[in-house]
C-alpha cells in the first residue's frame, strides 16, 4: 500500500481527525521552511492527493494559520495562489538578562522582531530586577501595539542555570540575590505569559546557530567570553545540556594561577584583560573595551594583556576541541567582539597546546546572540501552541 493510501485512507473518526491534524502540521511545517507555495506545488512535495492539500489549508486559513501571499502566473496553464504561514497568528517573548544591560524583544511567528527595547540594568538587587524586566517587557508588548493575549511563549536567557525542581537560577554570581527560589514564577504571574528560562551561552549558540555563524555546523561550541565565561554546545541543531543542565559551564573549570588555584573563569574574562594590563603598566580608569581599544593603537601594555588574553582562551578552545571534537568553534561575548585581535594570538597558541584545531570563527550576532536564541527558543513552542490553539477554537 502506498504511504499516501496510509495517511489519507483510514476512515475511523478519531483516525481521520488525528490524520487532518497531522497533514495541516505537514503543510504548515513545509511553508515554514520553504516558504509560499501553491496547492499543486504542496501535492507534489508532500506526496499528499490535492483534494487533501485543499482541504487542509482551507483549515489552516479559516484558523488563522496561513493566508494568501500571492499568485504564481506560469508559462502554461492557470495563475496559482500561493500561500504563507501567517505571521501574526501569534507572537513571543525574547528576554537577554545581562549584569549591564537588559534585552527584551517581541517578535511574530516568522521571527521577525516587531519591537524591542535595550536598558540598562542598573538594579540592584533580585526583586528591583524583576521589576525592572516585567515594566521592560510590558513596555515592549505595549509599543508592539499586539495584543498582550496574543504573545503566548517567551524565553529568559541568563547567566547561571535554572533549576526547575527548586523553582531558582543557580550559579549566578554576578546577578546577586537572582537565584532566590520563586522569582520567576512572580513574573510568569505579573507578565501572563508562560516563560521558560535558559542560560545565555545556551541560548547564544542556538541564536548563532539559526542565525548566525554556526548555521550548517554538524556539531559547533560558542564559548561566550564577557563578565564571565560559558559555553553553549549545538550538535545537529538541538542544545546538548548535560544529565543536569550543566554542560558547557566551563568556567568552572580550574586554572593554575598564583598565589591559589582559580578557575577558567577567572583567567578568561573581561576582568581579566584589565587586571592584566594593569600588571603591566596601564592606569587610569579602565574596561576591556579600553583595554582592547589601546591594543589597536599599539599601546605596549595593552597589546600584552591582549595577547595574554588570547593564550588563555586557547586554553579554552583546546579544552573543547578535546571533549566534543567540534567542526567549529564561535568566539562571541563582550570579550569576543573584539576577536580581530584575538584570532591570531588564540591559533598561535593552540598549535602550541594540542594538534586538535576546529576553525575559529567570531560570532556575527555580536550583543544579539542571546536575544535572538531566546527568540528562536520560544518559537519552537509557540508555533506549537498556536497551532493547538487555534485549530482547536476552529
Amino acid at each position: 500500500m502506498a504511504a499516501r493510501d496510509v495517511v489519507e485512507q483510514q476512515d475511523q473518526p478519531w483516525s481521520r481527525q488525528r490524520l487532518r491534524s497531522t497533514n495541516e502540521r505537514l503543510l504548515l511545517a513545509r511553508l515554514r521552511a520553504h516558504g509560499s507555495a501553491s496547492r499543486a506545488q504542496l501535492a507534489r512535495e508532500t506526496g499528499l492527493s490535492k483534494p487533501t492539500v485543499s482541504s487542509a489549508l482551507a483549515a489552516l486559513a479559516a484558523a488563522g494559520l496561513v493566508r494568501e501571499a500571492g499568485t504564481h502566473a506560469p508559462e502554461r496553464g492557470r495563475t496559482a495562489v500561493l500561500y504563507a504561514p501567517d505571521p501574526a497568528a501569534g507572537y513571543v517573548l525574547g528576554v537577554d538578562v545581562g549584569r549591564g544591560w537588559l534585552r527584551v524583544a517581541v517578535a511574530d511567528l516568522d521571527g521577525t522582531l516587531v519591537t524591542r527595547s535595550d536598558v540598562r540594568n542598573r538594579a540592584r538587587g533580585s526583586a528591583a530586577m524583576a521589576d525592572l524586566l516585567v515594566t521592560t517587557a510590558r513596555r515592549a508588548v505595549a509599543d508592539s501595539g499586539v495584543d498582550p493575549a496574543e504573545v503566548v511563549h517567551g524565553v529568559v536567557g541568563t547567566p547561571g542555570v535554572y533549576d526547575e525542581r527548586q523553582r531558582r537560577v543557580r550559579y549566578a554570581m554576578h546577578l546577586p540575590g537572582w537565584g532566590r527560589a520563586g522569582l520567576f514564577d512572580r513574573m510568569r504571574e505579573e507578565l501572563g505569559v508562560p516563560l521558560e528560562v535558559h542560560n545565555d551561552a545556551n541560548l547564544a549558540a542556538l541564536g548563532e546557530y539559526t542565525y548566525g555563524a554556526g548555521a550548517g555546523s554538524r556539531l559547533f561550541a560558542y564559548i561566550m567570553i564577557g563578565t564571565g565565561l560559558g559555553m553553549g554546545v549545538v550538535s545537529e541543531g538541538r542544545l546538548f545540556t548535560g544529565a543536569h543542565g550543566l554542560a558547557g559551564e566551563i568556567g568552572f573549570l580550574p586554572w593554575p594561577g598564583q598565589p591559589e588555584p582559580e578557575r577558567l573563569e577567572d583567567a578568561v574574562s573581561g576582568e581579566a584583560v584589565v587586571e592584566a594590563a594593569r600588571r603591566f603598566g596601564m592606569s587610569g580608569q579602565l574596561t576591556a573595551k579600553s583595554v582592547f581599544d589601546a591594543a589597536r593603537q599599539g599601546d605596549p601594555a595593552a597589546v600584552r594583556a591582549v595577547r595574554l588574553e588570547g593564550e588563555r582562551i586557547a586554553h579554552t578552545v583546546a579544552a573543547a576541541a578535546a571533549v566534543l571534537d567540534p567542526d567549529l568553534v564561535v568566539l562571541g561575548g563582550g570579550v569576543g567582539h573584539s576577536v580581530d585581535l584575538l584570532l591570531r594570538p588564540v591559533r598561535e597558541h593552540l598549535r602550541t597546546l594540542t594538534p586538535l584545531r576546529p576553525k575559529l570563527a567570531p560570532g556575527r550576532l555580536g550583543e544579539d546572540a542571546v536575544l535572538l536564541g531566546a527568540v528562536a527558543t520560544a518559537l519552537g513552542t509557540a508555533r506549537d501552541l498556536v497551532f493547538e490553539r487555534r485549530s482547536t477554537a476552529s
